[in-house]
């Protein structure tokens, strides 16, 4: 049966202030390879803390075996305090994938979990919904899941989004409440657009799991990909060409558009160059 593979968190809420820590104790010589005792002394948290904060940074791409990936060690280079929107559109770019990361998608995609059902199945098909009918709809898809957990794990995720310790600079999710009912409607399609080299480095990361080693491919697998870049970045395939089109004109892609079926050409040599250079260019 598939599950809803959210409460990794313990409900430990996630902040960035409490990330920066993790991403600092990672840093030092032995990672966060250490035994419990210790990893809580280097950073000050209890035990449950430590332990919910180490899967929430692995989730958001920036740890993996207990060391700083190639994109954690760039972030504690040039935003070591999360400041940047680079940083969390990065870190929602990772957390959507659940803890599959860049594998292959699954044929459902509920297999990889709520957060994946969430930004891939639910947002395209709700842009506008209140916590009620996420609870209900995903109910369907989670039959396992008992009515208790998808709602405390359903709002650390809306929390994720909406709350001014997360991720809400991008606006990825925004909420608004009725005045008279007090309920709360949550609304998507309004984020603040990722730089583009960020959105160059996305493109080229899909690419590398999406067409392997290709180097030109059909630009309609692109803009209209099921696990791709308009879900992700929560916007519409025409929009997504105008981002393919500011990309060509770095030098990132070529397109080739004179006949149909239009296809796109990889330009770039390196995705981590591309992140680095979202963080000089922002």
């Amino acid at each position: 049966m598939i599950k809803l593979q959210l409460s990794f968190h313990d409900t430990f809420p996630f902040k960035k202030d409490e990330i920066t820590t993790i991403i600092k104790t990672a840093s030092e010589d032995k990672g966060l390879d250490d035994n419990l005792s210790n990893l809580m002394d280097r950073t000050g948290f209890g035990n449950s803390k430590v332990e919910s904060l180490i899967k929430w940074v692995t989730r958001a791409g920036l740890v993996k075996e207990k060391k700083l990936t190639s994109e954690g060690e760039i972030i504690n280079k040039l935003d070591c305090h999360l400041k940047s929107l680079n940083s969390e559109w990065l870190m929602h770019f990772y957390l959507s994938f659940g803890t599959y990361g860049l594998n292959k998608p699954p044929k459902n995609i509920a297999e990889w979990g709520g957060w994946t059902y969430f930004v891939y199945d639910f947002i395209p098909n709700y842009i506008s919904f209140k916590k009620k009918d996420l609870e209900e709809i995903s109910k369907k898809n989670f039959v396992e899941a008992s009515d208790k957990s998808i709602k405390k794990d359903f709002s650390i995720l809306l929390r994720a989004y909406t709350e001014n310790y997360g991720l809400k600079a991008i606006q990825f999710i925004k909420e608004t409440e009725d005045k008279e009912t007090k309920i709360t409607t949550y609304k998507t399609g309004e984020s603040i657009p990722p730089n583009i080299y960020l959105i160059g480095y996305f493109l080229a990361k899909l690419w590398e799991r999406d067409f392997e080693k290709e180097t030109s491919v059909l630009t309609d697998e692109i803009l209209y990909h099921k696990m791709g870049l308009t879900q992700v970045l929560g916007i519409t395939s025409d929009t997504l060409q105008d981002y393919l089109n500011q990309l060509e004109s770095l030098g990132i892609i070529e397109q080739r558009r004179t006949v149909v079926p239009y296809q796109t050409i990889a330009r770039w040599d390196d995705p981590l160059i591309l992140l680095e250079k979202a963080y000089v260019n922002q």
